[in-house]
């Protein structure tokens, strides 16, 4: 059965920017479902709130895109997936019945929903397999990676097949937050700095700044990334990236400034950030072309993010190509 919302006439009626597109739309499969244990740092009467709308890809998410004047989700496997599981042959299997429920989930709305595929990385060519059956038979746009893979992260060498296969099949990768492995001595004593606040940032920024030193881009000069929440203060740091690596000494000695290879190889959404100013500054350092709009949906308000970029202080062009046309390109849409 076909759910027969179309990009409804509701939208079309809607002041502000229609047909948006939202590239950071939380779902959660079953058997992935996270747990109170795993964001225990939410106040016990938000998470149920959230909890009960993850699973939910049917009228109430379809009516709320609708009064936000969004015409596609893309949607994605709600952290920690199955990027902290121990069990190898566990999280391969619970990503490949991830997928396979996501796309029948899609095939209900197919002109309203799409799909980042999750994967198991835990088995680079498990993951690679999946990825190439999730883009080429389930019509999945990329893949979303929440954080590290049991605390290992994506610049390592065995990796290289993984970044391969996302060149070859030419789609981006979403680096999502994920649980963060260990406890960092700078939270001890602050329980509230570890998670979304805080912590979660500073780990995929870090990430990111990883992929940059190994030069994973100089051997994958075809890979492309999507890195939520206004880049995660990257966009704000380019300049001092540049200077910094440009004095010092210890470590790897790049081929080219850090920010040249951010701005190459990675676009930002506004996901969790609805702010003119950080917008803003993302849009001069990045570039017109590579700042995208999303929601973050259940954790965050989605009413609020669209009225908030409907009504933000930037021109039309940009306030065009970051709800719809970047995105078109970005992920190879009509």
């Amino acid at each position: 059965m076909t759910i027969t919302h179309g990009p409804s006439d509701a939208i079309h009626s809607m002041p502000g920017i229609v047909n948006k597109i939202a590239l950071e739309e939380h779902f959660s499969a079953p058997g992935l479902e996270p747990s109170i244990n795993e964001v225990s740092f939410f106040d016990p009467e938000v998470f149920p709130i959230i909890e009960a709308a993850l699973p939910e890809i049917a009228e109430h998410r379809l009516l709320a895109m609708d009064r936000a004047g969004i015409s596609i989700a893309v949607l994605s496997q709600t952290l920690p997936g199955v990027q902290s599981m121990g069990d190898v042959a566990l999280a391969v299997d619970l990503a490949r019945r991830g997928n396979d429920f996501l796309h029948t989930r899609i095939a209900l709305a197919p002109e309203r929903f799409r799909g980042f595929a999750c994967l198991a990385l835990q088995d680079v060519d498990a993951a690679c397999n999946e990825l190439k059956r999730c883009v080429l038979e389930l019509g999945f746009l990329g893949v979303l990676v929440n954080g590290a893979t049991d605390g290992v992260y994506l610049d390592e060498p065995h990796f290289s097949q993984f970044w391969h296969t996302l060149e070859q099949l030419d789609v981006p990768l979403y680096l999502h937050p994920g649980l963060v492995k260990g406890q960092v001595e700078a939270f001890r004593g602050y329980p509230e700095l570890e998670s979304a606040l805080w912590g979660w940032t500073c780990d995929t920024a870090t990430h990111i700044l990883r992929l940059v030193f190994s030069e994973v881009f100089d051997r994958h000069p075809r890979a492309r990334l999507i890195l939520g929440h206004m880049g995660e203060t990257l966009p704000f740091m380019l300049w001092r990236l540049d200077s910094r690596a440009g004095v010092t000494t210890i470590g790897r000695s790049l081929s080219r400034p850090p920010s040249e290879t951010i701005k190459k190889h990675v676009t930002v959404t506004t996901s969790g950030v609805c702010a003119d100013a950080p917008l803003r500054c993302a849009l001069e350092a990045m570039g017109d072309d590579a700042v995208m709009f999303s929601t973050d949906y259940p954790y965050e308000d989605i009413q609020l993010a669209a009225d908030w970029i409907d009504n933000a202080d930037i021109s039309e062009d940009q306030r065009i190509k970051v709800c719809r046309t970047n995105a078109q390109r970005v992920l190879g849409l009509g």
